[in-house]
């Protein structure tokens, strides 16, 4: 193998860029990393070359470890985003730097210089400047410059992403073409999935630090693994059922599910249809051909030889959807479909049916438990009732202040798990202060819920709590020594868009849980914040919202002289199990007197799911 990582991981303070990350690239192979901005892909590049030092991990370059070498003992080339020539240089300058500063002599460098500008394209332009080249021809410049002391790894960031459609076109090819020639081993950065898949032997789809999955450009397109690369891979719709005797179950269809993707029964189960897999009738198909249903077109967009649809379809019955993302609101599917421009539209409500689909990995949610090592257990109790509904992965971490302190605290915190029923989970015990440490285990580990203990009744929350609290992203519950099994939710929702996303995560879990919901709002006493149109169209939504969840709910409009004290005042009737509330922070900051979550989680033994909004 040309290109060896082992767990390779890189960390800035506390954000996680690179974690755990292993990889093998075989000689002569182009292989394409691809991602969102921020995924740790450019930062796994300059690992590789030596301009960044990994925190942990080893990487391996044609049998040498060269972890800790520099730069310059690599035998590494590198082709920026910003294509890095020096502009005081000639062309034939930039090419020969690196060869000038290995002191190779006159003749050859010349020799070699002009053999890379022809193979990329620039003969007789050596005596040109960068002010006096296009943009296409300075990256070719780059690529020569980074090929010229013949490196046996080259490593592209995004090199094309300046350029504009035609030339990124052109110099794709051109790469593809000189890679092959000279066989070097190539590794390229990209957020592009079109320049992936025309450039790749392989591609690795990487989200927030981790590499989710590697394969061929058309098992990546057509046999995806995980929802992220489904839906960043390509265009497509993403329906979420549920598994019975290997069969995935969406209403009334049913499909087989391949026993390469085995699922358990009773649990989800996640189907991704491409928008060419769709197929657009106007009489209904025979009866073995899978139908989604009959639709209307929402949008149609021409593209040139095709024309882009999305079509409304009734929801099935005990089917969710993940993509395309589904407006608040929205009781209907939404289905994408590509035609040929050429091809007439079926009428105005056609027949959806599927050509093909494919079944994705069983998807598994991932708890983060803080345990204090002593006082309530209802935090642990409340991710046992979450693992059992979920079959959720649950990490609990303890943080000792000392190193002689790890021993005590680890025995405890066990003895704890026992007495909350939580006997499959990790346990890690850390030292240090507290927030920092939690902080750092969130950091990319690609957690869903975080699940912090209190035994504060009233009063007040502790600056420890606090902290986790202001810096955490994760939907959190906060758990005192009141829980029982939660089969009534509380969603406490305001109109506008955080309130949306109130009812989304709070559906989701109630729809495991197997609980009923009551939505409620509460009007301030105020006449003039009355705003009884606007909050019934939002809680009719909402009902919509949940109803495509399969869950029956309630609403419940109650008036108070604050929304803290309408809530308090439903979770005192002893009626809900759980209250789920938003992390809206005011102007004056999280924790402003008037901030509502504040004052709930104050003032109530409840457990509270709090959900921050959405960004």
């Amino acid at each position: 193998m040309s290109i060896i990582l082992t767990n390779l991981t890189k960390q800035f303070g506390d954000l996680l860029i690179v974690d755990q990350v292993s990889l093998e690239i075989a000689d002569g192979e182009l292989f394409v990393l691809l991602g969102a901005s921020g995924s740790g892909k450019s930062t796994i590049l300059r690992l590789i070359a030596g301009l960044l030092q990994p925190d942990n991990g080893r990487i391996t370059l044609h049998g040498n470890d060269v972890t800790w070498l520099p730069p310059q003992q690599r035998g590494v080339g590198f082709v920026f985003q910003n294509y890095s020539i020096f502009r005081h240089m000639s062309v034939a300058e930039n090419v020969e730097f690196g060869l000038k500063i290995r002191r190779i002599p006159v003749a050859e460098r010349a020799q070699r210089r002009e053999e890379l500008l022809h193979l990329v394209g620039l003969a007789g332009l050596g005596s040109r400047f960068a002010h006096q080249l296009s943009g296409g021809q300075q990256q070719r410049v780059a690529l020569a410059r980074a090929l010229a002391y013949e490196p046996t790894v080259l490593l592209l960031d995004e090199p094309f992403s300046a350029l504009d459609v035609k030339i990124r076109g052109l110099l794709r090819r051109t790469l593809k073409q000189i890679q092959q020639q000279l066989g070097v081993t190539t590794i390229l950065v990209t957020h592009d999935q079109e320049e992936a898949f025309e450039l790749a032997d392989r591609i690795g789809v990487m989200e927030r630090g981790h590499l989710l999955e590697i394969g061929q450009p058309e098992a990546v397109y057509h046999q995806p693994k995980t929802p992220f690369a489904a839906t960043f891979v390509g265009a497509g719709t993403v329906l979420v059922g549920r598994a019975e005797e290997d069969e995935a179950r969406f209403g009334s269809l049913r499909l087989p599910i391949p026993d390469s993707v085995p699922h358990d029964d009773g649990l989800s189960v996640q189907m991704l249809v491409r928008p060419e897999q769709i197929r657009l009738t106007a009489e209904r198909p025979s009866a073995d051909v899978p139908v989604l249903g009959q639709g209307t077109i929402a949008e149609q967009t021409f593209a040139g030889a095709l024309r882009r649809l999305r079509l409304r379809v009734p929801r099935l019955s005990g089917t969710r959807q993940i993509s395309p993302f589904v407006p608040f609101g929205e009781d209907q599917m939404l289905v994408d479909a590509v035609l040929p421009a050429t091809e007439p539209l079926p009428g105005v409500e056609p027949w959806v049916s599927l050509a093909g689909w494919h079944i994705l990995e069983q998807p598994r949610l991932h708890l983060l438990v803080y345990d204090t090592g002593s006082g309530s257990v209802g935090a642990l109790e409340i991710a046992r009732q979450l693992q059992a509904a979920f079959l959720a992965a649950v990490t609990v971490v303890a943080v000792a202040e000392q190193n002689e302190e790890m021993a005590g605290l680890q025995t405890a915190v066990r003895q704890r798990m026992q007495q909350g029923g939580l006997n499959r989970a990790d346990l890690r015990v850390r030292e240090g202060d507290i927030v920092e440490q939690m902080n750092h285990e969130q950091a990319g580990a690609g957690y869903d819920f975080l699940l912090l203990p209190t035994d504060e009744a009233s009063g007040h929350l502790n600056n420890t709590l606090h902290n986790l609290i202001e810096t955490t992203d994760l939907p959190f519950f906060l758990v005192g020594s009141r829980v029982t099994l939660l089969k009534h939710l509380l969603i406490c929702t305001a109109a506008g868009e955080p309130g949306k996303q109130d009812v989304r995560v709070g559906g989701r879990l109630a729809r495991r849980l197997g609980a009923e919901v009551t939505l409620l709002h509460t009007l301030i006493s105020d006449p003039s914040t009355d705003l009884t149109q606007p909050v019934q169209l939002h809680l009719g939504r909402a009902i919509n919202t949940l109803r495509a969840l399969d869950i029956k709910a309630a609403q419940l409009v109650t008036q108070a002289d604050s929304a803290a004290a309408g809530i308090l005042s439903e979770l005192n009737r002893g009626t809900f199990d759980c209250a789920v509330i938003g992390r809206h922070v005011s102007v004056s900051g999280l924790f402003d007197p008037s901030n509502v979550m504040m004052q709930v989680l104050e003032q109530t033994d409840y457990p509270i799911l709090v959900v921050p909004e959405r960004r």
